[in-house]
């Protein structure tokens, strides 16, 4: 059974930082493509950044190139997301998701957590 576990969320001042962690498990974390999404209050669910399987390949929307980092570590079944320059716009649940299969769409998700920037 997958299970996919969001950490590292919460409250931070504009121009702040945070660290979301995904832990994997149910299977091999490292056969698979991950990615991180978010969804704003009444907004649809919008992609972030992508990481192939070896995480050599990474894929950023534009609105958070050059401020955010996507990596893992296939030892720890961990994936990361580091935020910085943080601005209120990027308030939203952050989900993590395994095994891409084309636009937004993932096999697997997180529950989600929740960033929130304060002007």
């Amino acid at each position: 059974q997958v299970q996919l576990v969001e950490s590292g969320g919460g409250l931070v001042q504009a121009g702040g930082s945070l660290r979301l962690s995904c832990a994997a498990s149910g299977r091999t974390f490292s056969n698979y493509e991950m990615g991180w999404l978010r969804q704003a209050p009444g907004k649809e669910r919008e992609f972030v950044a992508r990481i192939n399987w070896s995480g050599r390949s990474t894929t950023y929307a534009d609105s958070v190139k050059g401020r955010f980092t996507i990596s893992r570590d296939n030892v720890k079944n961990t994936m990361y997301l580091q935020m910085v320059s943080l601005k209120p716009e990027d308030t939203a649940v952050y989900y993590c998701a395994q095994e891409w299969y084309g636009d937004n769409r993932y096999h697997y998700w997180g529950q989600g957590t929740q960033v929130t920037v304060s002007s």
